[in-house]
């Protein structure tokens, strides 16, 4: 049985291909795996929602938390996240760096006044 399963055309080789998990972030594609078929997960957030929603339960001011409201704070952080990181991105690049230090992110949070509410929010 084990030599007719190595035979079979439409089970060689798949033991051995390593499975996507995640798409792309250049292909802008929001679906899961290589053929996710007709139960296509659609991943519009990447950051896990219900870690999301025990945070935000965690505030003694929220009792209720929509799944909309989730998302919305899900993707608020994720482009939050996002522009800090391309700007402290500029300063490790002037260091002649590839790595974001520390540094690179203190250095954004004093040049953008954007960023002035997390002034003294790393010490």
């Amino acid at each position: 049985m084990a030599a007719r399963a190595e035979s079979d055309p439409e089970r060689s080789g798949t033991e051995d291909e390593p499975r996507a998990t995640e798409p792309d972030e250049d292909a802008g594609n929001a679906h899961v795996g290589p053929a996710a078929g007709p139960q296509q997960q659609l991943r519009l957030a990447k950051l896990p929602l219900s870690r999301i929603k025990t945070l935000m339960k965690a505030d003694p001011d929220v009792s209720l938390a929509s799944q909309e409201s989730v998302f919305i704070i899900a993707k608020a952080t994720e482009l939050f996240v996002e522009m800090i990181a391309k700007d402290a991105l500029v300063y490790a690049q002037q260091g002649k760096r590839k790595t974001l230090q520390r540094k690179d992110l203190d250095n954004a949070i004093e040049a953008i006044d954007e960023f002035a509410f997390l002034e003294g929010t790393l010490d």
